[in-house]
């Protein structure tokens, strides 16, 4: 009998399982608006000068008011990013165990993660696993996530990823047409519409901190799909662990941090909690 490529979800945390009450958990699940991100056409910086500041406008108003938008005529081709999912496709479709063993590309040790080890209820089960990916070597900084979301029996009591911001300073994510991706906008969920011809483009926590608030670091999730399985692909932009994130404007609305020990206090908030309290921890006292 051929095993299966799926994670064993219910079976390793049958215990979350027990007792579920539908809608009970997850009311916000339920009805969301679709919305579409802020478009931005990139080919409009090589416009001229008059362009360019429009396009440069477009960014920063989206980046302020949305924390995201979606760019095209990026520069990366169609049939690129069509043979990077036909690759990601292959990779997750091996059997559960040898992903769990997987050595064939060098990846570091535990770069194969799924659900949530620290998850002590369902709403801090992610319903997904991933190939997490430094570029450390290659790039200099950064990280990359291979991402698949498997359909979900138990649909729509289940997140594919919990709400939570990037603790980067950007994340560019390619995904396809399945959807499922929402953010919060002036205190209401959203569902963004799925434009596989686009790249998504969001700001972190450390860029909200560096501008002094000025753009913002969105809280967003994933909700799991009851019939298809989605695939996305993230690049997060981090920097090396000792670059100190500070604004220049004063008042400062953060006090200074090292990337290394935002992402420590994340881990163990994290580790303690179930999730993570990002930037509040790092408020200057008045």
């Amino acid at each position: 009998m051929e095993e299966s490529p799926d994670p064993p979800f219910e079976q390793t945390y049958k215990n979350l399982f027990n007792n579920i009450t539908p809608q009970k958990n997850f009311p916000e699940l339920s009805a969301v608006e679709e919305c579409e991100l802020p478009l931005i056409d990139l080919s409009r910086l090589n416009l001229g000068e008059i362009e360019r500041r429009a396009c440069k406008k477009q960014i920063a108003v989206a980046s302020r008011e949305w924390g995201f938008f979606q760019v095209i005529n990026h520069g990366i081709s169609r049939e690129i990013l069509e043979k990077m999912r036909g690759e990601q496709v292959k990779l997750f479709k091996k059997p559960f165990h040898e992903k769990m063993n997987y050595k064939d590309l060098n990846f570091s040790a535990g770069s194969y993660r799924w659900g949530t080890p620290s998850a002590t209820c369902l709403k801090q089960l992610s319903w997904s696993e991933a190939f997490h990916v430094s570029l450390s070597d290659v790039l200099g900084s950064g990280g990359l996530d291979s991402l698949r979301y498997p359909h979900c029996p138990i649909y729509p009591q289940m997140f594919g990823i919990m709400p939570h911001t990037d603790s980067d300073f950007i994340t560019v994510l390619h995904q396809d047409h399945i959807g499922g991706l929402q953010l919060v906008k002036d205190g209401k969920w959203f569902a963004v519409k799925p434009n596989p011809e686009a790249l998504i483009i969001n700001i972190g926590d450390l860029f909200q901190a560096w501008s002094n608030n000025v753009y913002k670091s969105v809280e967003h999730r994933v909700v799991a799909n009851p019939l298809n399985e989605r695939f996305s692909t993230a690049y997060f932009f981090c920097p090396s662990y000792d670059t100190v994130i500070q604004s220049g404007d004063v008042p400062c609305v953060y006090r200074s941090f090292s990337f290394g020990e935002y992402r420590k206090q994340v881990q163990e908030d994290v580790k303690i909690f179930g999730h993570k309290f990002g930037l509040p921890r790092f408020l200057v006292q008045i």
